[in-house]
């Protein structure tokens, strides 16, 4: 029902229908929408008023034959609209498929916001909006029609999710208005860089290097992090972050944290500049040889370990190397780790300052008694010891003597008989030996041990009174060489044969008269007791000499078993 048969309804005369509608519309607009009912053209803005208010919908009356329903949604503010209000609408169709007309509110808001918007801006203008919502591509800007903010234009440094801007207040640039599709893209980030650019060049002109600045942590990497100090960033370099030991900027600094900085270097041609956070307070080195004279004693944390050592701090900003070689007089360590681990306290002693390579060594072994101070008064020479086989080696055994206290029980004082080779031809890793004590060097840090000065030396007495020479001895073969044959007289005894004294011929060779194992009738030409040798001769089973004219030709016989003998002089 429109207004007109609405006032017939009310028995009004067709002079008072035309004065209502001018009281509604005014006598221009009254007239103005009775020549738009007259045409009626879609997407025409008219002007309507409000009829009725019917729970969600609108009743609106724009002088056409009936009147349009408009959603109460379609209102800016839906609480505040009133019977009566005169409002503009957007006329989408004549009639429906009911006959009703189909007006817009949105519409005809968004077509005179867009009147408004290209009349009073154009491309390059800034302007100003709430943010609405995220769509495919980027996000919606009321600026009094809706406007598109590409996520690339969003701001200068990409962001994560740009759906956090929903609801914000923002300032952008229109960089394009497609009339035709009434269409209006605007950046956010080409705004920002032109505000930077200047702001970039007032700074560029007042920075100086030594200035404390206010800036804003945009980015962190593995190296530093970089400062926005209004206009162009500075980097904040790891080294620079802190006086003390920085595996990480994270460990100093955040994103979007704010900080004071010092200006360090300023390059005015390349547009880098250098920032600190150290710099702003004083720096632990200075006078640390004041605070800690050598020799001091501190407790200290430790901070890293590495194979070599272990890092301690001493104060914030301040750190001393414990070499593995100062952490103990006597306990072998292979890695710092199996005496002190990140976070241990530790008492420490100064022992050297190097200020210009910032470097302090500390030794933790320094804090007890060297224990090899008293070794020689504990282990004199000639102390019988008990311990056990630490560790083996070619030319002997370690036993231990206490608890890092090491004695080397050579391979030539092991036997006063037997030729050992290697140690374990006697002793092995774990078996408890007891030994003399044959010298102690503090300095060098070792003890000389002998197993075979436990007992007399046989070579003195015994040995030269039981071998005296022309006894004739059964043997076996152990060892064949070029110059002659190793045989055992008894158990860790042995005599040699020498090559002269075992062919028969200038051309036969030892392997060719004897094997190792056979045993052999030898007698004793002669013993030396100095050098620990007996030379022998062979007899046939008859006990006859195989080569009686042999010893008459060898004036000078070696005996070792390792060197060859000198040629014999010829008469």
């Amino acid at each position: 029902m429109n207004t007109r048969d609405m006032l017939k309804r009310l028995a009004l005369t067709e002079g008072e229908v035309e004065a209502q509608v001018a009281e509604i519309f005014g006598a221009g607009e009254g007239s103005e929408n009775a020549a738009a009912v007259s045409t009626f053209a879609p997407d025409t803005i008219l002007k309507g008023r409000i009829l009725d208010i019917i729970n969600e919908d609108v009743i609106v009356d724009v002088g056409y034959k009936s009147e349009g329903v408009i959603s109460k949604s379609e209102f800016e503010n839906p609480e505040e609209i009133d019977i009566g209000d005169t409002v503009e609408v957007l006329l989408e169709s004549v009639e429906d498929e009911s006959g009703a007309i189909v007006l817009s509110k949105r519409k005809a808001d968004r077509q005179r916001g867009w009147e408004r918007v290209v009349s009073t801006h154009k491309e390059g203008d800034t302007v100003s909006g709430k943010v609405l919502r995220k769509i495919k591509g980027g996000l919606v800007v009321d600026i009094g029609v809706p406007a598109f903010l590409p996520a690339s234009q969003v701001s200068i440094r990409r962001q994560a999710d740009i759906s956090e801007f929903i609801g914000q207040d923002i300032e952008a640039k229109i960089i394009k208005i497609d009339d035709a599709r009434k269409n209006i893209v605007v950046s956010r980030r080409q705004l920002i860089e032109e505000q930077r650019d200047a702001m970039k060049r007032q700074l560029m002109e007042e920075i100086a290097e030594g200035q404390v600045r206010h800036g804003v942590v945009k980015n962190i990497a593995d190296f530093g992090a970089f400062v926005d100090l209004g206009g162009i960033d500075g980097l904040l370099h790891i080294t620079d972050m802190s006086w003390g030991r920085v595996a990480h900027p994270s460990e100093c600094v955040r994103i979007e944290q704010e900080l004071e900085v010092v200006v360090l270097k300023v390059d005015r041609e390349r547009e880098r500049i250098a920032l600190g956070l150290k710099q702003l307070t004083p720096s632990p080195w200075k006078k640390v040889d004041d605070r800690y004279p050598l020799g001091t004693r501190v407790i200290g944390e430790v901070t890293n370990v590495v194979p070599y050592g272990a890092f301690v701090k001493l104060e914030e900003g301040l750190e001393g190397l414990v070499h593995i070689s100062e952490m103990s007089w006597t306990k072998r360590i292979n890695h710092p780790s199996e005496v002190v681990k990140v976070g241990d306290k530790v008492e420490v002693i100064v022992l050297d300052i190097n200020k210009e390579k910032k470097e302090i060594s500390l030794g933790m072994k320094q804090t007890e008694a060297n224990p090899w101070d008293q070794v020689e008064q504990k282990y004199p020479v000639g102390t019988i010891i008990e311990g056990v086989v630490r560790n083996l080696t070619n030319y002997g055994a370690f036993v231990e003597i206490e608890e890092g206290i090491d004695g080397l029980l050579h391979v030539s004082d092991m036997s006063w008989t037997k030729k050992v080779a290697h140690p374990n031809e006697l002793v092995n890793k774990g078996d408890p030996v007891r030994a003399v004590v044959l010298a102690v060097d503090q300095e060098k840090k070792r003890v000389a041990l002998g197993v075979k000065q436990l007992a007399s030396d046989p070579w003195r007495d015994d040995i030269p009174m039981r071998y005296g020479i022309g006894t004739v001895i059964d043997g076996a073969v152990t060892k064949i060489t070029n110059f002659g044959v190793f045989v055992e007289l008894e158990k860790d005894l042995e005599g040699l044969l020498h090559v002269s004294e075992l062919a028969t011929t200038k051309d036969q060779k030892p392997e060719d008269v004897v094997k190792i194992g056979d045993t052999v009738k030898v007698k004793v030409l002669r013993v030396d007791p100095e050098e620990r040798k007996i030379g022998l001769t062979l007899l046939n089973e008859a006990g006859e000499v195989v080569a009686p004219a042999a010893t008459t030709e060898e004036e000078d016989v070696d005996l070792s078993r390792d060197r060859k003998p000198r040629p014999a002089k010829k008469k």
